[in-house]
Formats: C-alpha cells, structure tokens, sequence
C-alpha cells in the first residue's frame, strides 16, 4: 500500500499559479491517502505486488514482490479558466512524499501485519520558456538528484484513512489561484 502527499504546481505569469491539490491532505483533515489503483482498493496492485501464500508452511519460503510507480502528471501550457490558447506556463514544481508499507494479510481473519516500510519523496522544478523552439522549452532545475528510498528502521502504522476510500487520483482537484481574487476549482474531485 502506498499513500501520497502532493503539490504539483505549474506557474503562469509569475506568481499566478494553477496546481493539482489533494485538499484533506493540505487542509490538515487527514494525514495520508492512498495511491492505489482505485481498482484494488486500498491496495497499490495484485500482479507483481502481490504473493498468496497458502499456508501454514512447512518449510521457509522465499517470495518475490515488486512495485513500479511511474506518474504522468499534467499541467496545462495557458490559463486553465480562459478561453485563450496563449502558451503561458513559466515553471512547473513538484513535491511528493510516498510512504508504502509491504504488509501480509490474513485472508481468513482479515488481519494485517505490517514487514517493511518504506519512505521516499520527490521534488522537481522545471523552468519553462514557451517562446523558445521545441526541445530548447524546458531546463531541469535543482533538485537534479533525487532522495534515494529507505526501508525505515521501525515499521510505522498504516493511517486509517489510507485504508478508506477515496484514493489519490478521486480525491485531488486542479486550482487555479489568480493574483487578485479568490481560488477557482477548474477540476473538481471526482468522489
């Protein structure tokens, strides 16, 4: 299981900034979110994140899980409350922390026993220059590297509501934050 933290912010004109926002998170009402597929809900996968286990055993086993999370966010290259085409966008920004927990479950009594924790995070800028030609736009900016992943020391609990729905993807909105006057949602949550 993996929940999220996010701001994946893209600027236009300057300070004037739209992002795609999970607002119980930044709000302070929940403290995580899980990043499942909404399908196996609230579970990241069940191919390779996934082992069944038909117990008991009568011999150590070894078992193989692997996860690959490969995001695709978008951000829009104009305003996304106008009518106008005008290519605007100036930067995009990033900051992402994942928690993911490798955990068995009881299928019988329903119990789940946390193995592993796992915690990373990733930030990006990215400066944009709609003006220049086609694959002279974009400059990756500081953090070039990023934070490798830890296998924590100390297993932490999974947050209840990273176990409810909604997930990440129903629960986030695009915000449109002008420089005079208030917030528009410009994508409302799906849930």
């Amino acid at each position: 299981m993996t929940h999220v933290t996010a701001d994946v912010t893209s600027g236009c004109l300057g300070l004037i900034t739209s992002s795609w926002e999970l607002p119980d998170l930044r709000d302070g009402k929940i403290q995580a979110i899980s990043d499942s597929d909404g399908v196996n809900y609230p579970w990241y996968g069940n191919t390779t994140e996934t082992c069944t286990v038909v117990g008991p055993t009568k011999k150590d086993t070894k078992f193989t899980v692997s996860m690959n999370d490969n995001f695709y966010p978008s951000v829009t290259w104009g305003v996304p409350v106008s009518e106008s085409n005008v290519p605007m966008l100036s930067s995009i920004w990033r900051d992402q922390s994942f928690t993911t927990w490798l955990v068995a479950v009881n299928q019988v009594s329903g119990e789940v026993l946390v193995l592993r924790t796992v915690r990373w995070r990733m930030r990006l800028h990215i400066e944009v220059d709609p003006e220049k030609p086609l694959g002279q736009r974009a400059k990756l900016r500081e953090p070039i590297a990023q934070e490798q992943p830890q296998v924590l020391g100390k297993n932490e609990a999974i947050p209840p509501n990273a176990m409810v729905k909604p997930n990440a993807n129903d629960a986030q909105v695009l915000m449109w934050r002008p420089r005079v006057g208030e917030p528009v949602v410009v994508i409302p949550p799906k849930h």
